[in-house]
């Protein structure tokens, strides 16, 4: 379980293919503290730690995971979002997220206003992922609140820290990046499908 309140970017720094999987190697500033199979979430996905050497671990991505992440998309010094995951008996900062990114959606505008950033964002709403006005939404493992709410795209207002320690600041139109939609929507969403 994570909050979507992003801890650390972490820089990838090295990828290597085995048959349909990708053991992905990143450089954080806490990976002292890790330990092998400690769950944390890269840009919104929850994979476990499998190696700790100095300050790098690596984690492994399985077809599953890459057919419906950006991860296949990562390159060498890439920055991504890391969150470890949440301590119970915390605070809840931003909203119950589980690390399953439910689908991928496309940045199609960046829009710089005084002191602040939208971006807005295309999905595909054939998956019957819905977004609400004011609702929450997981991009990239960060904890946001939906803006211009539509039925295949959605918006959201970045405040100059989230743009900061975030990877917000590499997007750009045609940015792919994860999205994790409200799990309490999810379930309502299943339950008026019946």
């Amino acid at each position: 379980m994570f909050t979507g309140i992003i801890e650390s970017l972490g820089l990838v720094r090295n990828i290597v293919k085995e048959g349909e999987n990708l053991h992905i190697s990143i450089e954080c500033d806490f990976t002292s503290e890790l330990k092998i199979d400690q769950s944390v979430a890269h840009n919104g996905v929850c994979l476990t730690a499998v190696d700790i050497t100095d300050n790098i671990y690596t984690v492994t991505a399985i077809k599953e995971t890459l057919d419906k992440t950006n991860l296949k998309h990562l390159k060498i010094n890439d920055k991504i979002n890391l969150e470890r995951a949440m301590i119970l008996g915390d605070r809840l900062d931003g909203h119950i997220v589980q690390g399953h990114v439910d689908q991928t959606a496309v940045c199609t505008e960046v829009i710089e206003e005084d002191g602040s950033w939208v971006f807005s964002f295309d999905y595909d709403s054939s998956l019957n992922n819905v977004t609400i006005e004011k609702g929450s939404i997981t991009i990239n493992g960060t904890s946001l609140t939906v803006v211009n709410s539509k039925k295949n795209s959605f918006s959201v207002a970045i405040i100059p820290y989230t743009y900061e320690h975030t990877n917000f600041h590499t997007f750009k139109n045609g940015s792919v990046v994860n999205l994790e939609f409200d799990v309490i929507g999810k379930y309502v969403a299943r339950l008026l499908e019946k």
